[in-house]
């Protein structure tokens, strides 16, 4: 499955396609993804305009001049694809000259242009519609903790979403109420950068009290670092070959600086966890 920083170059990638541009048509070649469409889910797109394309953890939400979202989920195997036809887009047929690829499942013809192609093998993504009013009740996004990558996001915040959790701090960690969107991958990155040991009870970054303790600044601050870092790296030539610290890294030497350590791989609630054991407590 995608992670965050995935997810956030899909929405770069989007955004200038997508934001302040018009549904001119909405073609969708099956009934369903992993869930159905929603009722009237092409009548209710056509003629709406994005008004913003963000993202909220690892999924898309699209702002529409209708007051609905639009809300994107990629699954396992779901990628958008962008085809520029020029002025062409204002022909009725337009989608048609669009060479069709196996699983292209959904496609947005733009005001801006663009043919924005949905394809998923798996069918494991998702699209759904909310009304005005009742975003904050979806049944997934309402249950969403705090945004890693928003500004409001620090130590004191972590700390209250670990107080009195006697988890382990990387099974916590993975729990979309304590931070949004943080996946397998980027909570072994982030431990490590911050020194802290994926065995140890989440509670421990905060006092009795939920107070932070130094140690829950630094795995906010490392979290934040790790998911910036891999946004940048992930459109770029050497993003397979350096975008890991530890993970799928193990024998290697740890790359934290004058650390002798060794990177090892333990499974923790099913998920591989890679960290040093030298440098992290």
């Amino acid at each position: 499955m995608p992670e965050l920083p995935e997810v956030e170059n899909v929405r770069r990638q989007l955004a200038p396609v997508m934001e302040r541009a018009r549904f001119e048509e909405v073609v969708l070649r099956r009934r369903d993804l992993r869930i159905p469409f929603p009722w009237r889910f092409r009548d209710r797109l056509t003629g709406a305009d994005v008004l913003a394309l963000d993202r909220r953890a690892k999924y898309l939400v699209a702002t529409l001049s209708s007051g609905e979202t639009l809300i994107m989920h990629l699954g396992m195997s779901g990628s958008f694809r962008v085809e520029m036809i020029g002025g062409s887009h204002h022909a009725g047929d337009a989608v048609q000259e669009v060479t069709h690829a196996r699983h292209d499942h959904v496609l947005f013809r733009m005001s801006s242009g663009a043919i924005v192609t949905f394809n998923d093998p798996r069918r494991f993504g998702l699209m759904d519609l909310v009304k005005a009013g009742r975003l904050a009740a979806h049944p997934v996004l309402s249950k969403l903790g705090p945004e890693p990558l928003a500004g409001d996001f620090e130590g004191g915040v972590l700390a209250r979403s670990c107080a009195g959790r006697r988890t382990a701090l990387k099974v916590t960690l993975l729990d979309q109420r304590v931070v949004s969107g943080l996946g397998n991958i980027y909570a072994s990155e982030a431990l490590n950068l911050a020194g802290l040991s994926p065995f140890r009870q989440a509670s421990t970054i905060a006092t009795s009290t939920g107070r932070p303790r130094p140690s829950a600044h630094r795995l906010a601050a490392a979290i934040k670092t790790v998911l910036t870092t891999a946004i940048e790296r992930v459109a770029g030539a050497d993003y397979r070959a350096s975008r890991f610290r530890v993970y799928d890294r193990t024998g290697e030497p740890c790359p934290t600086p004058r650390c002798r350590g060794t990177i090892r791989q333990v499974t923790q609630a099913g998920r591989s966890t890679f960290y040093c054991p030298r440098c992290q407590r």
